[in-house]
């Protein structure tokens, strides 16, 4: 079984992110998931880039990097939206790297050395028309070819669609995304 360190999004370490790492685990796998907001949450998406943004993202990265420290270095690096950043410089620069798994979101390999690492694997998912992503999927489209990865883009608009507690929820789309996830973590664990 894989074990995974998982990001949360700009809205804080959410039940519907805690639920998410829980379904994870209940097939198996070990899942681990920093608080890189120490326990500030917010209602809305808005509210919480500007935390984001004002915390700095020198700091996530600092955080992620210590949680990261803390495990072994045979990890998934998974992350939701704004945890992508962590998760995929992490994937990129951390020798071991098992893979990433990144939700609605991914950025330019260049951003982190420009390589992907040998034998990690990679998943990308994310909505379509998803406002979030537009400026993200041709950095997802050159990830996935360069490190032999999947891009699923799903019907729809929403961003957050995986979090079962926030409004942007789908369930048809959520369910597809852990099944495809499992099937991805199953065959790396």
């Amino acid at each position: 079984m894989a074990e995974v360190l998982l990001f949360h999004h700009a809205q804080g370490l959410t039940a519907g992110v805690l639920e998410f790492a829980a379904e994870l685990r209940g097939s198996g796998h070990t899942v681990h998931t920093p608080d890189l907001y120490e326990g500030e949450t917010f209602s809305e998406l808005d509210d919480g880039v500007a935390y984001m943004k004002k915390l700095g993202f020198g700091t996530l990265i600092e955080r992620a990097q210590a949680a990261a420290g803390a495990l072994p270095p045979a990890l998934v690096y998974a992350g939701m939206s704004m945890g992508v950043g962590p998760a995929q410089m992490l994937a990129q620069s951390r020798p071991g790297a098992k893979g990433a798994l990144l939700m609605f979101g991914a950025l330019a390999a260049s951003e982190f050395g420009g390589k992907w690492p040998q034998g990690a694997a990679l998943q990308i998912h994310a909505m379509k028309d998803d406002p979030w992503f537009k400026d993200d999927v041709e950095a997802a489209r050159e990830l996935a070819k360069l490190a032999g990865g999947q891009l699923f883009l799903y019907p729809g608009d929403k961003h957050l669609f995986a979090d079962n507690s926030l409004p942007d929820f789908d369930d048809d789309a959520a369910t597809l995304l852990k099944q495809r996830a499992l099937e991805f973590l199953d065959g790396i664990g």
